[in-house]
This record gives C-alpha cells, structure tokens and sequence, in this order.
C-alpha cells in the first residue's frame, strides 16, 4: 500500500507539471509571408486595347507545386497617388502551379511633380525616387485565411513610367486647351482618302492642373497609326501653336489606310488613337487623342471599303 501511495503521488506530479492552463498556450499567429517565401511573383504588363482606358496587368505567377488563392491586390508605385487595386471577385482568383494570371488594374492620378530624371531614374541632383513598385496580397487556403504577402513587381517594358508620363502630359495639355476629334468623316469620291476634323479649343485662361505650362501648347508633328496614314494631297500640320486665351483652331487630316490586309480592322487595337507629338509645360510626349466610339467606327467602314476597292 505503501508503495502504490508512492507511485500514485509520482504520478500526480507529473501530470501537474505537464498539463498547463489556457495562459501557457500561445496563439497561434496570422500567417505572413515574407517577399522571399511569397508563393507568387509579379510583372506590370499592359494589354494593347487598355492603353486608351489606362489599365494595367498584374501578371501573378504561382511559383509552388499546389495551388494559390488571391483574394485581393494592390500595386503601390511612388508615380500614381493611391494604391492601384485590383477588383477582386467573392472568393478570389486560383493559380494554379507556375500558370501566370492577369488581374487587370485601373491606374490612379499620376504623380506629375517628378522630374523626367526622376521618373525614369536617371541620376540629377534632386532626391531620386528609391521605392520600386510592389504588389500587396491577400492570400487563402494554405497560407491561412486573412493572410498577406508582399512581393516586388518587375517592369521590365516601363509600363508605370510611360503611363506617369503620358498621364501628365495630357493633364498639362488640358490646362491649355482641349483637343478633340471630330465624329464626321468625308470619303473622297473615288472612295481612297478620307479627311477627318481636330479641333483645338483653348481654355479661356491657363488652367491650375499644371501651373509650369505657361498657357502654351505645340503639336510638334502628328504620327500615322497602324491604320491610318498620312494623305499628302491633304498632308498633317506640324508646328501648331494654340494658346490659352487664343482662338479656337480646326485642321482637316487626309488619311489613306496604311495597311490593307485581312485582320486590319478585325484585330485593331490602337489603330484609332491619334498620337499627337507635343511639347507643353516643360514637357515633350505623345498625347493619344481618341477617335471616339461613332468616328471610329466609320473609320472602319472606310478602311475595309477602300482596301476592298485595291
């Protein structure tokens, strides 16, 4: 009796110093995932039928053997003000193993006080921007609920640089006047060239949006697309001025399809948007004037009738 008394006490104390309360248990924590162990990577991309609207592609890549979840994305880039979100569905998107996926991405207002140096990083004596562009995840399924992950976004085709900068350009642009084109479109009577109208109107004085513009806008030159070509019995204006506070102007360009074959109008993209080379408010660029949804499409009646007449 003595002895299993003995053996009964040893085994009390035992189990009083393995057993501990609910304050000896520590909780577990919400899974974070550090950039190096992060189960995707990111690349900027930008689909040609999205240059006109300003929307990129978050291209994610799921760099595991299973698949990955993404609830929610935000790229953060010191060129746009705001995080760039991605509208995510209920429920996310699934990566599956090393397949890459596209979350498109409308762009917030640009960050137009950097200098051309600064925006694509080139050495100057003003403070260089440092940050690189990195994409915030909420991630599902095996890395926890509610969990995050940050990982840097490569750019490798300066997506970010070239929107910034086309972006300011045309805010400096609308500070001094308002470019347009016109939705009427006059085929000429053997039905191969065609004039479409641009019309400047400058505001009535120069707008606050970029204070450096000095009220002056130069279209340098205007460049073809890849539809639409220069006419040269009714060639583009080069060197055009307007001024804020000056007279409205209206040009008539002669075009001529610049391609004529099978998927021209079928496949376009871009071929609608009229680059205009223009130089305002210290800055030099291209200003993309859209030809709307009416003159686009009788632009394309008038490409596949004068191709078809070839």
């Amino acid at each position: 009796m003595c002895r299993l008394a003995a053996a009964m006490a040893v085994i009390a104390t035992a189990v009083s110093c393995s057993t501990g309360g609910p304050s000896d248990v520590a909780s577990p924590a919400t899974p974070t995932a550090p950039a190096s162990a992060a189960p995707v990577t990111a690349e900027i991309n930008q689909l040609r039928d999205n240059y006109g609207r300003q929307i990129i592609a978050i291209q994610l890549t799921n760099t595991t053997s299973g698949p990955v979840t993404v609830l929610g994305a935000g790229l953060a880039s010191p060129l746009f003000a705001g995080t760039i979100e991605w509208q995510g569905t209920p429920g996310g998107i699934e990566l599956p193993p090393g397949q890459p996926k596209i979350l498109p991405a409308q762009l917030r207002g640009p960050a137009c006080g950097l200098s051309t140096q600064q925006v694509n990083k080139e050495p100057v004596n003003e403070e260089p921007v440092n940050e690189e562009p990195a994409v915030e995840l909420r991630l599902a399924e095996a890395w926890g609920p509610g969990s995050a992950a940050t990982v840097p976004a490569a750019d490798p085709y300066g997506v970010l640089s070239r929107n910034n900068a086309e972006m300011c350009l045309a805010q400096a642009a609308a500070a001094v006047a308002a470019i347009r084109l016109e939705p009427e479109l006059v085929v000429s009577a053997d039905g191969q060239g065609a004039l479409m109208g641009l019309t400047i109107t400058p505001r009535s004085t120069p707008g606050a949006v970029n204070p450096g513009s000095k009220g002056t806008l130069t279209i340098n030159w205007i460049d073809p697309t890849t539809l639409l070509a220069e006419d040269p019995s009714a060639p583009w204006p080069r060197s055009v001025s307007a001024a804020a506070g000056g007279a409205g102007q209206q040009y008539w360009l002669g075009i001529r399809p610049a391609r004529c074959d099978p998927h021209a109008v079928a496949e376009d993209k871009v071929g609608t948007l009229l680059p205009l080379r223009v130089s305002v408010g210290g800055r030099d660029g291209v200003l993309r004037v859209d030809a709307g949804a009416l003159l686009r499409g009788r632009i394309y009646e008038f490409i596949t009738a004068a191709c078809g007449r070839q």
